[in-house]
């Protein structure tokens, strides 16, 4: 394969099993690629990587990995709480890096990166890609083009029972903050813009699991609701938590002075969109049966590197949705309102222009 990216795989657990496949099929689409080394703290791990995936060299340090010359990029699958540290080394190494969500547990450490990036010699993707997605592309387009007005309100939607297995989503650092709404907050930033502040309710509604078949005391909360100000009176809430069993409402919506727009699916499982207008008086269907992967993040990273290009999604904006969930953990303790300082250009996807349609600016007037 000519010119192909040689990667390494840090963490072969639950994620890998998407991430690895979805990895081979982009040989098949131009994109080649190979996968050279496998990396977890757990040595039972070596027989999943070599019989599972065919990947004979293994090891439990992730120095390891990044110390070789035949490793051009990492994908960093591991328990959130380790991501920073994995990544900056990454980085530091000279390494093409996509790290799944969040990039850091801790802002200061995240600011470092998004710093080490810019001077870095290998790009840094972030997850979650839901920008990537045709579903969120064509929603973008419409709330840019006009089709719904000024947009005032807006609402996103994801969670689940919650995990029995990983110990470490229900502890410090973990929660479906961090593991489920992030999705939310980086699809209605991406929609909307940035956001300028935040109030949260939040809580431990269900204070003890049995996770890995032992009971645990839940260190962590486990029930988010999340208000973001975006500006110029439009506002947006996320709901969040392991506290929900099944729920039929859209992933994201959207509603503006003209009409409404929301998503079938979840905005990591897009399966389309329909909208309202107002001056049409009828709703739209447009149904996406493409079946897009919420590991899409890696294509974009081979095609940056394979084309000499940035990728879409920009560490600041993983940044600012870090921001944006820390400060919730921390409106939801003190009850109070707080700032969101941190900014980003979101990705575009329309015609050459300007960058921000007058409807979304959301500037004071």
């Amino acid at each position: 394969m000519k010119d192909r990216v040689r990667v390494g795989v840090i963490g072969i657990g639950s994620v890998s099993r998407v991430y690895i496949p979805h990895l081979r099929r982009l040989n098949l689409e131009g994109l080649p690629n190979e996968i050279v080394v496998a990396c977890d703290l757990n040595p039972a791990r070596a027989a999943v990587a070599r019989d599972t995936y065919g990947i004979d060299t293994f090891t439990t340090d992730y120095r390891e990995v990044l110390a070789r010359d035949d490793v051009d990029a990492v994908l960093i699958l591991t328990a959130m709480q380790v991501h920073g540290e994995i990544t900056r080394a990454a980085l530091a190494a000279g390494k093409h890096v996509l790290v799944e969500k969040p990039m850091s547990m801790d802002l200061d450490e995240a600011a470092l990166i998004v710093k080490e990036a810019k001077t870095a010699k290998g790009i840094l993707v972030c997850a979650p890609h839901t920008t990537l997605s045709r579903t969120y592309k064509e929603m973008w387009r419409a709330i840019h083009s006009g089709k719904i007005g000024r947009p005032v309100s807006a609402r996103g939607f994801y969670g689940w029972s919650g995990p029995s297995w990983g110990k470490w989503f229900y502890q410090p650092g973990g929660g479906p903050m961090f593991d489920l709404g992030v999705y939310n907050v980086m699809t209605l930033t991406g929609l909307l813009g940035p956001c300028k502040r935040v109030m949260a309710m939040t809580g431990t509604a269900i204070p003890e699991r049995v996770v890995d078949d032992e009971m645990m005391t839940v260190q962590t909360e486990d029930n988010f609701q999340l208000l973001l100000d975006f500006g110029n009176q439009c506002f947006g809430v996320v709901t969040t938590g392991f506290t929900l069993q099944k729920y039929k409402v859209p992933g994201i919506e959207i509603y503006g002075t003209e009409g409404t727009i929301q998503m079938f699916g979840e905005d990591w499982d897009p399966q389309g969109y329909e909208i309202w207008e107002n001056d049409k008086g009828y709703w739209a269907v447009h149904e996406d049966r493409s079946r897009w992967p919420w590991t899409d993040g890696v294509r974009d990273m081979l095609a940056a590197i394979h084309e000499g290009r940035k990728p879409v999604n920009s560490p600041e904006h993983a940044y600012h949705v870090l921001d944006i969930m820390v400060k919730c953990a921390e409106s939801g303790r003190s009850g109070q309102a707080i700032p969101v300082t941190s900014t980003f250009e979101p990705p575009h996807f329309g015609e050459a222009g300007d960058r921000i349609a007058p409807h979304l600016d959301h500037a004071p007037e």
